[in-house]
């Protein structure tokens, strides 16, 4: 049965160690859902998140297979009950007269930010959990979307753990 997998990744940071990652799930055969990556508060380390949707066999040659690759410094599932979550999304909508009221409600319920305001639309800045991003958009649609930007998941562990423990 397909769900959806969060992996932590500890990498070096230097070129080409973000197309050796992807060029990895390419050559199997596997799709990567989201992916994001930055400089961690180590600089000779960056953290990379990939959100990927299999079995657990796929997880698992996943896994085995980054294990191979030599800037790869740790790696690790994040579980969804130990983890923290999050995504950011902007979103342009279009606005008129008649709804921006609404639109400035919905986005307050949801606590997003309004971070840009025209006569014909406004962005919104909301960050929050998959499921309250996909909600959000879904009440955002029939005002028209005009664009959107959505990171990716970024994940880590609850508590004193962290990935850079295991190096």
């Amino acid at each position: 049965m397909a769900k959806k997998f969060v992996i932590g990744m500890l990498v070096s940071n230097h070129f080409g160690v973000l197309t050796r990652v992807s060029a990895m799930f390419s050559r199997r055969g596997f799709n990567i859902d989201s992916l994001t990556v930055g400089v961690t508060e180590l600089p000779e380390y960056s953290r990379m998140t990939v959100t990927m949707t299999g079995d657990n066999y796929a997880r698992d040659q996943i896994i085995k297979q980054l294990q191979k690759i030599e800037d790869v410094k740790e790696i690790k599932e994040l579980k969804h009950a130990q983890s923290v979550m999050r995504e950011l999304i902007i979103l342009k909508v279009a606005a008129t007269s008649e709804n921006r009221k609404d639109i400035l409600e919905t986005a307050n319920v949801f606590k997003a930010k309004i971070i840009d305001f025209s006569p014909d639309s406004i962005c919104i800045e909301i960050t929050g959990e998959c499921s309250k991003l996909d909600a959000f958009i879904e009440l955002m649609k029939p005002y028209g979307i005009i664009e959107m930007c959505r990171t990716g998941t970024v994940a880590m562990d609850r508590g004193i753990t962290s990935l850079k423990d295991e190096i």
